[in-house]
Parts: C-alpha cells; structure tokens; sequence
C-alpha cells in the first residue's frame, strides 16, 4: 500500500472507532485485513447503516445499492480502496 492509502486506512479505522463508538479500541487494534462483520470485528447490521452515513458524510459517497455495500465493507482495505476511488470530499 502507499503512503496515501495507508493514512486513509488509518483515518478509516479512527472514525470506524469513533462512529460505532468502540471506545475501548484503537486503530492499532484493527487488522485492516480482517473481515468486519462475522468473526472478525464482529460487527453487525446496525454498524453497516452506521458505516452508510460515515461515508456520506465524511466522503460525499452514496450506496444506493446494498449487496454493494456488503462487498465494500469487507474489510477496512476494501472500504479505503472504495473511498479512494469514489470519494466527492
């Protein structure tokens, strides 16, 4: 990965931390390679709409499409390599 993946990977987790409020996390914490959702961080329906509006918000980017989401949120990887192509902010 690059410099500028790897700092938007980093930025990802901080506010993957702060918007489902996984306070006793850190970025360190996070494998970027480990799914989320299932056995991995062990995330849940409720955190992917919560990831939804993160990207809205934070990236200027709209899923309108869900099945599309579950592939963007594989991984922490998946999601910056989704932003860094689609992102409007």
């Amino acid at each position: 990965m690059d410099t500028t993946m790897n700092e938007l990977v980093k930025e990802l987790k901080d506010e993957i931390i702060e918007a489902l409020n996984l306070e006793e996390m850190t970025a360190d914490d996070i494998d970027e390679n480990e799914p989320l959702f299932g056995e991995g961080l062990g995330l849940d329906s409720i955190d992917a709409l919560e990831l939804i509006v993160l990207l809205e918000k934070k990236y200027g980017i709209k899923l309108a499409d869900p099945a599309e989401g579950k592939k963007i949120f594989t991984s922490v990887v998946s999601i910056a390599d989704y932003v860094s192509k689609n992102r409007k902010k």
